[in-house]
């Protein structure tokens, strides 16, 4: 091998940019549908944005794509007309759920995961040596639930607890959420992999958008050398902070302005790569080299 063909194979073999991917992902943002519009937002021109995204994803090979809640704006019925265009992806597609997924009747309130087709409002799963941990950030919360229902009562005991001004628009993750977080966690450092945390609601950095007991979380995946990535909706303008080695994430929503906005997520061995499109900014988030154990 010359001396030329010997500096390309090691910049391929040292350098993420350049290198392939190990796989690469879909993530959406608040596609947040419903038939009216606003000045700040267009809820209406959603399906439109969401079918040029699904049509552009199914270009590619990606692993997987998910939606990291507000799917709609409110109405149960809002289901009907974005959910059969998700529907169209090749890769398997999943959802996190977000507050405004519950803005609707309070006797629809308990179909919400269903009609989006979870089996649980939490979960897992794996690709390729990664594990992917779904949360739900409306555990605790005062919307989620009809109104007279025992969860909606202890949510409001909670949020009285806080401090004075902190959005009923948030929610929290419960105790016991909590727990199996860190069971997934312990699996996940057991089996050698690396781990992403998918929510609607960021937790760092220091935002009004944070769920209620961020801190919780964050100092529960400051204890997990596997975690990589924390990536999140909810707060549209998008945010970015890192906290040791954890990168926080928030991408910016689908449902602001004319505009659209998703991304591609390269997982590469040293980095976390992000291609936006629309407003969505690129970015790069090394990682650190994965400890042997």
């Amino acid at each position: 091998m010359n001396k030329t063909l010997l500096a390309i194979a090691l910049l391929l073999a040292t350098n993420p940019t350049f290198a392939d991917p190990l796989f690469r992902f879909g993530a959406i943002a608040d596609c947040q549908y419903c038939k009216e519009t606003s000045a700040g937002r267009k809820y209406n021109l959603s399906p439109k944005k969401l079918a040029a995204c699904v049509k552009h994803y199914n270009k590619l090979d990606l692993a997987f794509v998910v939606h990291l809640g507000d799917f709609i704006d409110r109405d149960f019925e809002s289901f009907d007309v974005v959910i059969p265009i998700y529907n169209r992806l090749k890769a398997p597609h999943y959802h996190v759920l977000g507050n405004h997924d519950f803005s609707v009747a309070d006797d629809k309130k308990a179909l919400v995961p269903k009609r989006m087709g979870l089996k649980n409002r939490y979960y897992d799963f794996t690709h390729k040596g990664w594990r992917f941990i779904v949360l739900d950030g409306n555990d605790l919360s005062l919307y989620a639930y009809p109104k007279n229902d025992p969860r909606t009562k202890a949510a409001t005991a909670f949020h009285r607890r806080l401090k004075a001004g902190t959005p009923t628009w948030n929610g929290g993750v419960s105790d016991q959420q909590l727990k199996w977080i860190e069971s997934r966690l312990k699996l996940a450092t057991q089996a050698k992999e690396r781990v992403i945390l998918f929510c609607h609601f960021p937790v760092f950095p220091a935002d009004i958008h944070n769920l209620w007991n961020h801190e919780a979380v964050t100092s529960l995946l400051a204890k997990y050398p596997c975690v990589a990535a924390y990536i999140n909706g909810h707060n549209h303008g998008g945010n970015y902070g890192k906290n040791g080695t954890i990168h926080y994430l928030t991408l910016k929503g689908m449902v602001d302005t004319e505009k659209s906005a998703y991304s591609i997520i390269e997982v590469h061995k040293n980095e976390l790569k992000v291609i936006g499109y629309g407003r969505q900014d690129n970015r790069s988030m090394p990682l650190p080299p994965k400890k042997s154990r």
